[in-house]
């Protein structure tokens, strides 16, 4: 797991959401995270279905947000789970040890270090920055990615506010992935902003080339 973790704003015009997240696909996204908060069951089921689909074209793993029972219902390949949703260990028992499991830690270590523990496959920190899609209870400095770069054998998500300006020195921190919403979703070129997140990571394997 490594580049780019698009994650879908809650748009409920499907036409241009498939459009937008296509222009991104095509540009090489290391995981797609369908997260739509105000949908009703019935857009779920749709845009979920739909992105999964568009997913498989392109080979990316696709991930729903919270839902279980949606991830189940659609054969996704992942969910991701808040603080506040159902425990690891339980949903990892429910989905088999196949399926992507990702955890919310907040700025929280603990939280990381639980999640690693009970099966999760990755853990995302943040939000870093002020976002422009979700308003995050606390605000995660970066010097969290240092200490889990030690203590969390799992690959690291960082999101909160992403631009790839801005994530850079959270990816020379150690985050495998970054994760953005406005970043692709709410720019003028979508297409270029995935190429310029992508980028953090070239020029990231070439300095841990050198360096080795």
């Amino acid at each position: 797991m490594q580049g780019l973790y698009l994650v879908t704003p809650n748009w409920d015009d499907t036409a241009r959401l498939l459009d937008v997240t296509e222009q991104a696909l095509a540009e090489g996204v290391a995981m797609l995270q369908y997260r739509h908060k105000d949908a009703s069951p019935e857009l779920r089921m749709k845009q979920s279905a739909e992105l999964l689909a568009l997913c498989r074209r392109y080979g990316v793993p696709f991930i729903v947000n919270d839902h279980v029972d949606l991830c189940l219902l659609i054969g996704a390949d992942g969910i991701h789970l808040g603080g506040t949703d159902a425990r690891i260990a339980q949903t990892r028992a429910l989905l088999g040890p196949d399926t992507i499991i990702g955890a919310s830690c907040y700025g929280e270590m603990q939280l990381a270090l639980d999640a690693q523990e009970a099966g999760a496959s990755y853990v995302a920190f943040g939000g870093f920055y002020l976002s422009r899609v979700k308003q995050y209870a606390v605000t995660t400095q970066p010097e969290i990615l240092d200490e889990a770069r030690r203590r969390v054998h799992l690959p690291r998500v960082v999101i909160g506010g992403m631009t790839p300006q801005n994530a850079a020195p959270l990816v020379a921190r150690g985050a495998h992935m970054v994760a953005a919403v406005s970043g692709v979703y709410m720019v003028e070129d979508p297409a270029q902003a995935v190429r310029d997140f992508n980028a953090l990571f070239l020029a990231e394997a070439v300095e841990e080339f050198i360096s080795e």
